[in-house]
Formats: C-alpha cells, structure tokens, sequence
C-alpha cells in the first residue's frame, strides 16, 4: 500500500511551516522532510526530518550538482523511500523558492507508485506579505532566495507560480482568536487577490480545516494542463473592490511591431498577466505571455492545432485537442488573442483599446522587422530566464 505524500510550497516560512506542523498534529504517526536551501549555491543542503514531537534527523547533504532538481533526485526520493514503511503520511515542506510542479511531476513516477502516492499540493500564504510580494520585482538572488547557482528567477514569478499550481491555498493560522481587525482585512484582501489569480482553487482560512491529503494520487499532466499555455484554465473577467481582472479576446493577428512596443505599457499597468497569442508573422506559432509584476516572459508554446495534419490531433493530449476546440473559429482555426490582465484599478477599455491598436489591419502586410525574433528563436533558451521584451 502506497503512502499519501503532500507537498507544502511558499515562500512565506513561517506560514509554510505552521501548515506542516498542522498536518503533523492532525495525522498522528506522519513524518515532514524539509531541505533548507540557502547555502545550495555552494553545493550544500540541510536535511531535516520531523514528526509532531520535534526533530528526528538533521544531517548535511553535498550534492554534486547545486540545485534543486538535483536535491530532490538525489535525497529526497531516496529519504521518503525509506520512511515509507513507518509512515502514515509524509509531508514535504519544500524551501521558499521551491516550485511544486517539478518535485510533484519527480515523485508521479511508475517506479515509485507503489511506494509513494502523492495526493496534494497546498501552498501556504502569509496574508499580510501576499498582497506585496506579487508585486515585487527583484530576483531571487536580489532578495537572498536563489534555487540554485545563477537562478534568474523573479520572486514575485516563483509565488505566481506557487499559487497558481497548488490544489489547494492555505492561509496561516492566526491566534488569539477573535482575530484583530487588522487581520481580517489582510485575509479579506488575500482572498480577494486569490480569487482573481487562481479563482478555482479553494482556498482555507486559518479556521477552515485543512483539504483532503490522505486521498487518491494526483495527476500530475492534468495539474500541468491547468497552467500549461496551450491549455491553461485562465481567469474570467472579473472587477472586486480591490483588484480587477480584464480579459481580451480576439480573433485576428497582431502585428509584432506594435505588439512589441505596447508589451511594456500592458507589463507596467498591470500585477500578472498572461496568455496566448498570434503573431502576424509567425501563423502556425503558438506564442505564450507570461508577466508579473512588470518582469515579462515571452516564449514558443509549439504549433496551432489548425497548422498540424489531422493525422497528428490523435498523437496530442485529449486537454489539447478540448482547448483548441473551445477556441475554434471558421478562416482562424484555433489560432487566438487570449490574454488575462490582472491588478488594482485597471481600466479595461484603455487595455481593449490600446491591443486592438496591435491588431493587423485588414489588407495590411505581415512582413517588416520582428523585435520578437531575439526571444523567440532561441531554442536552446532555459524557460527559466524571465528576459522582458524591451
């Protein structure tokens, strides 16, 4: 019988940490693994196992290589392997720049299914930084987080990820109890916020219990079709007192050049954005728009559907072949505008306005300079490398 494995994500410790210890009380006989990173660019990592009662094992671990796919291959499979057998539920507590999805897609591996059965992802949220470190734009090296030696990574992109990713959001727990006022504002605000970036994610406030993590296995290509660009489940349009969410939606090719020069103007206006899009030039590409906190992403997401051979649909996930379906349009195919825009006091017709300005117009030619060609024909670019289109 395999045991349930549950992975806790944040970059907010202390919240991390209070949900872990929850899981430790409420499943007795669990044991939580945690790998503190913060000397991982020399190679070192420090390794600690716990159970309800306090610290069982803590030892130094040299990896050869620095990072943390390289921790996670190299001790933590082995370390879940051997306290499997003693295990009603083991915990992994990831480090703060620790992105689930990678360790979730190592441990949903046949070889290890009938040991270990990974159920949830929960990704714990200190409700008063949220609101912040969305919005902030240095890197982790910047703020003394990296995942490994040269991490590029953004912080405000790693907690994007972070929430968007997880099955469920926790929020820290908070006592004495009746919570101040001060408090529940900044919970109110949380969840407002959580409800435009992941609004199908459920989210638990401290008083709530905990989600289900002693369940069935996750799978792990369908948490990847919920954020993928080809298929991810983006927000609908919604305005809330705080935050508002514009999407756009069009059916006609943008021109690279003035796409180009109005991608700073839609990165700066907005918190998080993202997408999929169609360049004049490029027709049979599949472009993916990725932005947080001013730092964009552009990248080659692979072919529209309506530029393959029918031959090749059936060699395709069935979550692709939906999602070009819901998009189908007669001339166009699948080929679309899809971008989501979120942030405080957004104006959605300046956004309409300012990307319909981008659309080709009809007679106009496709050719001409492509500022684009610099980040997006780089095939060997890590995806990491959150290089803005500037």
């Amino acid at each position: 019988m395999s045991v349930p494995v549950v992975l806790v994500a944040g970059l907010h410790g202390p919240a991390r940490t209070a949900v872990a210890d929850r899981l430790l009380r409420e499943h007795p006989g669990s044991l939580a693994v945690h790998h503190e990173l913060r000397r991982i660019t020399e190679g070192l990592v420090t390794r600690v196992v716990r159970d309800a009662g306090g610290v069982l094992e803590r030892a130094e671990v040299r990896l050869e290589h620095g990072c943390t796919t390289c921790t996670v291959r190299e001790d933590l499979v082995p370390v879940l392997l051997r306290n499997a057998p003693r295990a009603r539920l083991l915990v992994v507590e990831l480090w703060d720049s620790v992105e689930p999805r990678s360790v979730a897609e190592i441990l949903d591996r046949p070889d290890l299914h009938g040991d270990l059965r990974p159920t949830a992802v929960l990704t714990a949220l200190d409700a008063e930084l949220t609101p912040t470190d969305i919005c902030r734009g240095e890197t982790l090296a910047e703020a003394g987080r990296p995942g490994a030696a040269g991490d590029k990574r953004h912080l405000a992109e790693v907690l994007a990820r972070q929430i968007e990713y997880a099955t469920a959001l926790v929020l820290p727990e908070v006592l004495p109890a009746p919570l101040p006022q001060a408090d529940e504002d900044a919970l109110d605000l949380c969840r407002e916020i959580l409800g435009h970036l992941a609004p199908t994610t459920p989210v638990h406030s401290p008083r709530d219990p905990l989600p289900n993590v002693t369940g069935p296995a996750l799978c792990t290509r369908e948490l990847a079709a919920r954020v993928d660009p080809a298929t991810a489940r983006l927000p609908c349009e919604l305005s809330t007192d705080a935050v508002d969410t514009v999407v756009w939606r069009r059916a006609r090719p943008l021109h690279p050049a003035r796409f180009f020069d109005a991608a700073d103007a839609l990165a700066a206006e907005t918190v998080r954005s993202r997408g999929r899009f169609w360049l004049a030039n490029r027709p049979d590409r599949m472009i993916a728009w990725d932005a947080v906190a001013g730092i964009v992403t552009v990248e080659d997401a692979g072919p529209w559907l309506a530029s393959l051979p029918m031959a090749a649909w059936d060699l395709l996930p069935p979550a692709r072949r939906i999602a070009a379906a819901l998009d189908w349009s007669p001339g166009h195919g699948d080929r679309v505008q899809h971008l989501v825009f979120t942030g405080p006091g957004l104006d959605r017709a300046r956004i309409h306005a300012l990307l319909d300005a981008c659309l080709l117009a009809p007679g106009e030619p496709a050719d001409g300079d492509d500022p684009f060609v610099p980040f997006l024909d780089l095939p060997d670019a890590p995806h990491a490398d959150p290089t803005p289109p500037r």
